[in-house]
């Protein structure tokens, strides 16, 4: 692991999460609808970086997916605004009712880190981490990335990616 923060949504822990999500489904959970972005959208930029990794594997490339997009952008947001670096955030978090709510086509992987300064330093941290890198290289055709800016911890940047079908 590099000297920033990384984690990773695999997919035993997908099969783990949906099982957490039937138990609280009866409990309302945020939705990336109406959220106001201070996050800016990096796909662009990742994309080329992401898809060089997969063709040097023999993999097919991946597409901007908007609904990814926004889901990215969803997830930087809510980590600036809980301050913390995570995939859930709050008891009634569930991955698969946010994607499902967001649109974004299943099955989906989310990265997210914390503190690299460029696009071109968290893809390296996130293909340098085996969790991570097993999502760049799993069976998806769609992408977004985004990151978000922390004021009230001297800018420090929050990323995510998303991973769809």
């Amino acid at each position: 692991m590099t000297e920033h923060s990384l984690m990773t949504f695999s997919r035993r822990g997908f099969v783990l999460l949906s099982a957490g999500s039937v138990l609280s489904a009866c409990v309302s959970v945020p939705t990336n609808k109406g959220v106001s972005s201070g996050a800016r959208d990096e796909t662009a930029a990742a994309l080329p970086m992401v898809n060089e990794l997969r063709r040097s594997k023999g993999l097919s490339t991946l597409s901007a997916n908007s609904a990814a997009q926004q889901a990215a952008i969803f997830q930087a947001n809510r980590m600036v605004k809980a301050q913390k670096m995570a995939h859930l955030i709050g008891l009634t978090d569930s991955f698969l009712i946010r994607m499902k709510n967001g649109s974004v086509p299943l099955p989906a992987a989310e990265n997210v880190a914390a503190g690299q300064d460029t696009v071109e330093r968290v893809v390296k941290a996130w293909i340098g981490s085996p969790h991570h890198l097993e999502n760049m290289l799993g069976n998806y055709g769609g992408l977004g990335v985004a990151v978000a800016y922390d004021g009230a911890s001297k800018n420090r940047p929050y990323w995510a990616m998303v991973l769809c079908a």
